[in-house]
């Protein structure tokens, strides 16, 4: 199972994600922002607020939006 140890913002929807296996990938999130929970992840300068949540170990935004660190690793480059 994923985790996620450390993220990175790098430009525009894209996250430098590193996992606990030691592994960084390049995630894109442009494509993946539906819903209304991610609606105020649309404004680039709200999306850099990226976090990592010790608990969940996965990244997550003050206004509760998540998302799985298994979608991350699946997507990531």
């Amino acid at each position: 199972m994923h985790s996620v140890k450390k993220v990175k913002y790098l430009n525009d929807y894209k996250l430098e994600v590193e996992f606990n296996s030691g592994e960084i990938k390049v995630v894109d999130l442009s494509n993946h922002l539906d819903g209304e929970i991610f609606e105020p992840l649309k404004k680039v300068e709200y999306f850099k607020t990226v976090k990592v949540n010790p608990e969940f170990e996965t990244i997550y935004w003050e206004n509760g939006a998540d998302i799985a660190p298994e979608f991350l690793f699946d997507i990531g480059k």
